[in-house]
């Protein structure tokens, strides 16, 4: 490994200007467009082989596709429905690593799947292909599937629909959050050397006097100014805008980008007081997963057309009917409104086009496409699966480095067995007894019990670096009115994470905005405030930042009119 490496895990948005200084002062190896999950799992891979990495994100880290999923690491049993079988098999081994290697933002859980008359999935049928999705994706034998009765499938969600039930079956898929784990996976690869900044476009490629792809013009987004980087790769992993990327290199040929729309509603758990993780089918044969978190309960997803502004997909009015229509029909008791909702979120899913298909026969493989100039794209995947591209697309742009003359020679992919950021808690296996050690840590300091709980899970084995800033954190509550947790995370959000704005800690950093919207409203004020005191803003970037926050809390609350 390279000697020149950064220590310590800390992400400052202090840093931010030193990092894109540091990008323009000398060649890159890699330079990678693109800081959702997939951006991240490049930097990662490619820095723990030793090369030189930068990356650049036009937004916030994670603001695209990878913080608005249905937050599952799943293996993809809808794929073996379509008979794809390559895809099970490899996003079904791959949750378990993912899982192992960043155990606190990953969790197992049950999820059941009703079956009724008439409906798309027979018990027999629902038994063979449940025993065949354990056998692809290699589940271990204590979460492979179960059969249940009617009896035993509503004793486990009695809200279900009782008319025509037949059974269900059982089976494990992993909760995650997916911001959070994106967000790891860069603080890992930073701690590795890799510089990444947020906020900040690549708006030009540059090219040598070959025509080869040699770096690009990046903007700070936040301060101003442009910087010229220079690298030996570009590698674009934009996710909704990867063909626009090719467009400017003058590669958009052949196989182009098939954007579809996800919506989720979310309801409080005391609403929709779901017991079970649920997967059930609709009338028109789409899937649908209603999930409780944390006291609330989430519905989704949608998966429509899509061909409207990229950054800022949008629940229509279309989006939730549809969503309560089939919430309602699979929970007749509940009744559920538009008044029940009480937030959503929408997301886009870069998908290959496949001529013919609708958006949810589209196939969710990746690709990697290496253009004429040397640039190489990756589009489509799944967030399951981000390791295993990240190293497909590192293998591509090694193997293109060393066909330069007196390049490196860099080995295989590291990834597999090394743990993420937080991560550090013993596997899964060790991770209930590290979060309870952490917890008393939590509580020794003077956080109540609950407290010291979710900031031990949440961040892993980076619990201790957090309550490091109790102090401080303890003068910015008192201060500005905070709850001492909320200020722990807001404090760790920009001092280790990168957190530039409001927005990027209340959806990014915690999901409040999705899960907890109320508390935003309650402290959007006192965050802001101590996020300009923090980081030392004008009142005209905080009014900014305001503006900014508020349209976030209008768009996950009103829905857009349908065109």
């Amino acid at each position: 490994m390279r000697e020149d490496r950064m220590s310590g895990a800390a992400f400052p948005s202090g840093n931010r200007l030193q990092m894109l200084e540091r990008m323009a002062e000398g060649k890159l190896d890699v330079l990678v467009i693109g800081g959702g999950i997939t951006g991240a799992g490049i930097a990662l891979d490619a820095a723990s082989r030793g090369l030189k990495v930068g990356l650049v994100e036009m937004q916030d880290f994670a603001a695209g596709t990878s913080s608005r999923s249905t937050k599952l690491i799943h293996g993809g049993l809808r794929y073996l429905k379509q008979l794809e079988i390559g895809v099970v098999a490899e996003v079904g081994k791959e949750r378990a690593v993912v899982y192992e290697n960043g155990p606190h933002v990953t969790t197992p859980e049950r999820m059941l799947l009703p079956l009724y008359q008439g409906g798309s999935f027979g018990k027999l049928t629902t038994s063979l292909a449940l025993r065949f999705y354990d056998f692809l994706a290699g589940v271990r034998k204590e979460e492979r599937r179960r059969m249940l009765s009617s009896s035993m499938t509503l004793q486990r969600e009695p809200l279900l629909r009782r008319i025509g039930l037949k059974g269900g079956g059982l089976y494990v898929e992993y909760r995650t959050d997916d911001a959070r784990l994106t967000i790891e996976v860069m603080k890992k690869a930073v701690s590795l050397g890799v510089l990444a900044v947020n906020y900040a476009k690549a708006e030009e490629l540059r090219r040598s006097t070959d025509g080869k792809i040699a770096g690009a013009m990046v903007r700070d987004r936040i301060i101003g100014g442009l910087y010229p980087v220079e690298a030996g790769i570009v590698i674009n992993a934009t996710g909704p805008w990867v063909d626009e990327i090719r467009e400017s290199d003058g590669s958009r040929q052949g196989k182009t980008l098939h954007l579809t729309k996800g919506v989720h509603l979310v309801f409080d758990g005391l609403r929709f007081p779901l017991r079970q993780a649920l997967y059930f089918d609709t009338p028109d044969g789409r899937m649908v997963f209603a999930i409780p978190r944390d006291g609330k309960t989430y519905l989704g997803t949608t998966d429509t057309e899509y061909a409207g502004d990229t950054a800022n997909p949008a629940m229509t009015q279309e989006d939730r009917t549809y969503l309560l229509k089939a919430a309602n029909a699979m929970f007749p008791t509940l009744k559920l409104t538009p008044a029940d909702v009480e937030s959503n979120w929408a997301g886009l899913r870069p998908l290959v086009h496949q001529e013919g298909k609708s958006p949810s026969e589209i196939s969710r493989r990746d690709e990697i496409f290496v253009s004429p100039s040397g640039l190489i794209s990756i589009a489509g995947g799944k967030l399951t699966g981000y390791r295993k591209m990240a190293e497909a697309v590192v293998d591509r742009a090694v193997k293109q480095l060393g066909q330069a003359a007196g390049a490196a020679s860099f080995g295989p992919s590291l990834t597999r067995d090394m743990p993420i950021s937080g991560g550090e808690t013993g596997g899964s296996n060790g991770f209930a007894a590290y979060a309870a050690a952490r917890t008393a840590a939590g509580i020794a300091l003077g956080l109540e019990e609950a407290a010291a709980s979710r900031l031990a899970h949440r961040y892993g084995s980076n619990a201790d670096r957090l309550f490091g800033l109790y102090p401080d954190a303890l003068m910015l509550a008192e201060t500005h009115g905070l709850p001492i947790e909320l200020s722990l995370g807001l404090l760790y959000a920009i001092r280790e994470e990168m957190a530039a704005k409001p927005v990027d800690f209340f959806i990014r950093r915690t999901g409040l905005l999705f899960f907890r919207i109320q508390e935003v409203r309650r402290w959007k004020r006192a965050v802001l405030q101590a996020m300009a005191s923090e980081l030392d803003w004008s009142s005209t970037e905080q009014e900014a930042y305001e503006r900014e926050l508020d349209q976030a809390l209008e768009a996950a609350t009103v829905p857009t009119s349908d065109s």
